[in-house]
């Protein structure tokens, strides 16, 4: 597969990312259970009407796809392709609450429609007039990586010149109380985390949506090369070292030729296992980690990417996020390797443009 390139980077997290300083002001969070994404002021992106009908999911992706588009000068791209863990939760939360409240009767439909997965991508067409190719896929934490694999595969088979791929997840009360019960998020005792060297199971948990635009060709703001993707769906700990390995060898690289490694440590002792594996591969490269500055969520992904995007872009590394002491002259590749709860493992390889 020939290599594309990643042309902008938008993205809504929980930290000041639409912020042209963001990098210089990062703050890391551990010690709070949810964490809440920092929203523009949607005034500006949507028009209050429609807005007030829309889901933070929806809203969040609609003004993150705008920036992207924007900064890549396009205006309608070839496809649209978005990733979401958990679709729009909070339209799902409405719906089976009215479903409960009015004894299945005198149902609206709006909470129903409006709560599939593909609201995302379909809003984001119908704001754009956008009849191209459609499509979303919900895959838990690697939907993103397979949103990448389809638009990189649309363009090498000369489907599609530049594609809009997005991934997005909101949090919503009755999900995050769930969540509580069943110990994915950290009981308020084992908190501070130390995300690094956790003992206790459990992650913060955090939202966003991230937004990039494919092209076949290299332009003035490009930020890298999106080289390669691979996605197993269950990996026992030992067949890390394998698994990183052949992905590597496949594209023609040694462990010491990968200049920046980002982890996905979320301070889940259980999970993080995997991590610690991979570490040891890499014992030249400049290692980072994300987590404590996103939360864990199906599409943290998004927030990864976009890092690295900036960090090839910038060429360099924001100290908050330095596992090790290791320092490069100069930030070619960066691999980002990330699970959810040990399950859906991806590598994403990105290159300097």
């Amino acid at each position: 597969m020939s290599v594309v390139y990643i042309n902008s980077a938008a993205c809504i997290s929980v930290q000041d990312t639409l912020n042209e300083n963001f990098f210089q002001n990062l703050q890391p969070e551990n010690s709070t259970q949810v964490l809440k994404a920092i929203e523009p002021n949607y005034k500006e992106f949507i028009p209050p009407a429609a807005s007030r009908r829309m889901s933070k999911t929806v809203k969040m992706s609609s003004v993150a796809s705008q920036y992207a588009l924007k900064e890549a000068g396009i205006e309608n791209p070839d496809a649209i392709i978005v990733g979401t863990g958990m679709g729009c939760s909070q339209d799902s939360e409405k719906f089976l609450k009215n479903v409960i409240d009015n004894n299945e009767e005198f149902l609206t439909p709006t909470f129903f429609i409006q709560s599939t997965h593909n609201t995302v991508a379909g809003q984001i067409a119908l704001g754009l007039q956008c009849h191209a190719y459609n499509f979303t896929y919900v895959n838990t934490s690697s939907s993103l990586e397979f949103s990448f694999l389809d638009a990189k595969l649309q363009i090498n088979d000369g489907e599609a010149e530049n594609v809009l791929v997005g991934s997005t997840d909101e949090q919503t009360d009755r999900t995050m109380e769930l969540y509580k019960l069943n110990k994915t998020i950290k009981k308020e005792e084992n908190l501070p985390v130390d995300y690094l060297n956790s003992v206790t199971d459990g992650v913060i948990w955090g939202e966003g949506a991230s937004f990039f635009v494919l092209g076949k060709d290299k332009t003035e703001n490009s930020y890298a090369q999106l080289k390669d993707i691979k996605i197993n769906s269950t990996l026992d700990l030992a067949e890390t070292r394998q698994f990183i390995e052949e992905f590597l060898a496949k594209n023609n690289l040694s462990n010491n030729d990968v200049d920046a490694v980002i982890l996905g440590f979320s301070g889940d002792s259980k999970s993080d296992v995997y991590y610690k594996k991979a570490m040891d591969l890499f014992q030249d490269s400049m290692l980072l980690y994300y987590k404590h500055l996103s939360g864990e969520f199906n599409t943290t992904s998004g927030f990864s990417t976009f890092m690295a995007c900036h960090i090839l872009k910038k060429q360099e590394i924001p100290e908050v996020m330095m596992v090790n002491s290791a320092k490069k002259s100069a930030i070619k590749s960066i691999l980002l390797y990330n699970h959810l709860g040990g399950k859906d493992h991806s590598l994403v390889l990105l290159g300097e443009a």
